[in-house]
Order: C-alpha cells, then sequence, then structure tokens
C-alpha cells in the first residue's frame, strides 16, 4: 500500500556534462545545489551577491555582470558601523568602504568573465516580495535595517515576465550558447505568512513557465513540487518548519542527477565520490603499512581520474593523499 506519490522528474532534452560551467544565483537552495556539484568536482560560481530571493534583484544582479558594473563609494551605504550594498548580501559589509568595494568588485569581475563562458545558468527565485526604499528602488538585502524603512510588496505576474523576459534577450545577446535553467525554492516565507507565502509562490511559478514556453533553451526543474508535492511531511523539514532538511535536500539532489545530469557524467560522479569518501576515511593507525597502501592506491586512482579529465582540479585531493 502506497502512503505517498512519488514525483519523477521528466528529463531534460538536452543534459548537463560534467566539462560544463555552471552559473548559479537565487535563494539558499541556490548553494545547496551549488555544494553538491562543487563536491562532485563541476566547474561553477555560485551566488556572486550573496543569497537573493526576489526576481528584480535576481535579474538586476546578472546585469550588472554582463556590463561589469564596477561600484563606487556612492553606491554603499553606512549602517551599524559597516558600509553595505543594498544589491549584495551582508558577508560584503565591511568596516571600511574600501574594503566592501574590494570585495564587491572583485566578486563582479570574476562573475562578469565566468558568465561570458558559461553553458548553463541556474535560477532559483525564492520569493515574489520585494522591499523598496525611496524611489522604489528595490534592496536585494535589508541588512537588518527595520522594515519600516522599506515598502514591502507583491510583484504581479506582469512585472516578473517583463524583468526576466529582459534579462533572457540580455543573456542571449551576451552569451549566445547559455542555457537556463529556472527553480522555485521550496523554502516557505511563512515570516510574510501563509496565504501570502503561496500568492508569492504561485507568481512566481507562473511567470517562470510563460517564459520556459516562451523562449528556447530554458528548461524547468520542479526543486519545490519534489519537497511540498512529493514529500509533503513536516519531518523533511529543518526546526524552522520553513527550510528542507539534510534528507530532503539530499532528495531533490537525487531527482536533480537523474533528470539533468548526463549518464557519463552520472559515472564519473560515482568515481569523485569514491575519492570524497577516502578523504573523508578516519584511519584506526595513520603510521600502519595498511594505511599507507590505501592512500597510495587512492592516489593512482586520482591520477587516473586527473589524466582523463584534465580539466578538472584535483590539486587539495592530491596534497591529500601525498601527505
Amino acid at each position: 500500500m502506497n502512503f505517498r506519490l512519488e514525483f519523477i522528474p521528466k528529463g531534460f532534452e538536452t543534459k548537463l556534462k560534467h566539462s560544463d560551467r555552471l552559473f548559479l544565483a537565487g535563494s539558499c537552495f541556490t548553494e545547496q545545489i551549488g555544494s553538491k556539484l562543487a563536491a562532485h568536482k563541476f566547474r561553477l560560481i555560485d551566488n556572486p551577491n550573496g543569497i537573493l530571493f526576489n526576481p528584480v534583484s535576481i535579474a538586476s544582479s546578472i546585469i550588472n555582470y554582463i556590463e561589469n558594473k564596477q561600484y563606487r563609494k556612492a553606491d554603499l551605504f553606512y549602517h551599524n558601523e559597516l558600509w553595505g550594498s543594498w544589491e549584495h548580501h551582508t558577508k560584503f559589509s565591511a568596516l571600511t568602504a574600501e574594503d566592501a568595494l574590494q570585495k564587491i568588485n572583485e566578486s563582479q569581475t570574476t562573475a562578469n568573465l565566468f558568465l561570458k563562458s558559461a553553458d548553463w545558468l541556474m535560477l532559483t527565485l525564492g520569493s515574489a516580495f520585494v522591499y523598496e526604499r525611496e524611489g522604489r528602488k528595490v534592496v536585494a538585502n535589508c541588512h537588518k535595517v527595520p522594515t519600516d524603512k522599506f515598502n514591502k510588496r507583491l510583484l504581479s505576474s506582469e512585472e516578473v515576465i517583463s524583468t526576466l523576459d529582459n534579462l533572457i534577450h540580455r543573456l542571449k545577446k551576451f552569451n549566445p550558447k547559455l542555457k537556463i535553467i529556472f527553480t522555485i525554492s521550496p523554502v516557505r516565507h511563512l515570516r510574510d505568512g501563509f496565504v501570502e507565502n503561496n500568492r508569492s509562490k504561485a507568481t512566481l511559478i507562473q511567470s517562470v513557465h510563460h517564459l520556459v514556453d516562451k523562449f528556447e533553451g530554458l528548461q524547468y526543474f520542479p526543486a519545490y513540487e519534489l519537497i511540498i508535492d512529493d514529500l509533503r511531511d513536516y519531518r523533511f523539514f529543518a526546526e524552522d518548519m520553513v527550510h528542507p532538511n539534510y534528507a530532503a535536500t539530499n532528495y531533490v539532489w537525487e531527482k536533480f542527477v537523474q533528470a539533468c545530469i548526463d549518464e557519463s557524467s552520472q559515472q564519473l560522479m560515482k568515481e569523485i565520490n569514491i575519492i570524497n569518501a577516502a578523504m573523508h576515511h578516519k584511519p584506526f593507525n595513520p603510521q600502519s603499512e595498511a594505511h599507507k597502501n590505501f592512500l597510495k592506491v587512492n592516489l593512482q586512482k586520482l591520477e587516473y581520474l586527473a589524466t582523463q579529465y584534465d580539466y578538472i582540479d584535483f590539486s587539495k585531493e592530491r596534497n591529500f593523499f601525498e601527505s
């Protein structure tokens, strides 16, 4: 007897290859998937502005990468003894404007160069609510400034579609080979309210599917549906009851691999997993001949992979096994 309905996402027509370059931007769920891709030695860049939630801020940040915008002191603000940017996460804030600008502009340059040569762009939208300051300027992060200093509102589907439509046109001109994956974050923004969160997610889902149907080269991966409609249980959420927990994230990751990554790359990922497991192995006696042989065997496996896949940087793993 079945107690749940399993959802098997439809496989992409064109799948990711391990040699592809991936650019990820959006909510915290983006970083969870990005960390798993990085652990399997995919070449990627993840959230150069830090975590972003709303489509206006995500689109604005990517257009700034395209233009390689370099920030100036006038673009920053000073609050709680820190210099920060309304377009960046608090991890870019600093005690001096010079330090903040150095971190921001280095990230901008890196993002511009990577995006130009990227094969895939994965955008994870978290919320259709935006916070605006004077002149209806949307902020990407409120930096713990009291919310009464902002105007909060829900974007319409038309606004989201227009914003992302313009972004897609800019991207196609900047990097014609770029393929785009949209996902909706399964993290529930219940501070907005239960009804409001569902309105927000519905706006994002409707807008994204409108664009996927309109443009070639756009894909949708149903991370939101896998958590909300497949798992459907609070045991798959963290203690805050809004963020998917480790088991849920792994479940979505497994579905992502099956639907989005080609078979030869999946096989390579299994071999990399063996290397990763060996690195986390805790020997009973590090000085024993058995452990030295263990290191030698895994170093040989590593050297074979490095020869076969010369685009992968195994320097950290090589140092570990040689030590």
